[in-house]
């Protein structure tokens, strides 16, 4: 009897999840979609989905690139931000839409090689801004994910 409880609330969880997840986004300052906290891959492709303009299409080629550097990769959407990772190894990257650019957070970025030179408040973490127009070098940001997806990552 216990198991089928289990599954009953595992099911009502997943419908819970799934429901949050259907609702429009709103977008909050700088574009950036407001997306309830989950764990998967439906809210992330919500949160692209949600991206205005341009940024829909770096949200969908940078969440490819990453699934097919990383196979298996975690991801989940956290204070409005998709967030991929490793399974018992945290966080090693984020995305986040701003006004004009989409920024790409690399956790441990200071151990990446080359260092992408965005610097941040925080002493391991580098960013990679992507604005309208710009030619991503996906051989380069290929090089990036990997190396971060086998250090150590954020826990959140």
């Amino acid at each position: 009897m216990a198991g089928k409880t289990s599954n009953q609330s595992a099911k009502v969880a997943k419908q819970a999840i799934a429901k949050r997840v259907a609702a429009k986004p709103i977008l909050l300052a700088g574009g950036n979609p407001q997306i309830a906290k989950a764990d998967g891959d439906a809210p992330v492709q919500a949160y692209i989905a949600a991206m205005p303009g341009w940024k829909r299409d770096v949200g969908r080629r940078l969440d490819a690139l990453i699934a097919r550097t990383v196979p298996g990769v975690r991801k989940a959407v956290k204070w409005n931000s998709p967030l991929y990772g490793v399974e018992g190894q945290g966080w090693f990257l984020g995305i986040h839409c701003f006004t004009t650019y989409v920024k790409v957070a690399f956790f441990r970025g200071t151990s990446l090689r080359p260092v992408p030179s965005g610097e941040s408040r925080n002493k391991d973490t580098r960013y990679l801004d992507i604005h309208e127009g710009d030619q991503l070098d996906e051989a380069q940001l290929a090089a990036w994910v990997k190396q971060a997806s086998q250090l150590p990552g954020e826990r959140m």
